[in-house]
């Protein structure tokens, strides 16, 4: 192989491995986008309410018992 073929061969080398790393970045960006409270439509917040409405159940299932 000649110096361009070396060449070609990293610069496709170095491009499939940047594509796949700013995948895998998106991926993983948007992962923890759904863990940061965002006004009610986030995992966080979903989980946060369902955490109060246990809380309010335990609350009256003491008061019962």
């Amino acid at each position: 192989m000649i110096i361009a073929d070396w060449a070609m061969l990293i610069a496709t080398i170095l491009g499939i491995a940047s594509t796949l790393f700013m995948g895998l970045r998106w991926v993983v960006k948007s992962f923890l986008m759904e863990l940061k409270p965002n006004g009610g439509s986030s995992i966080k917040d979903t989980v946060a309410r369902l955490e109060q409405r246990v809380d309010e159940i335990y609350k009256i299932l003491a008061e019962r018992g």
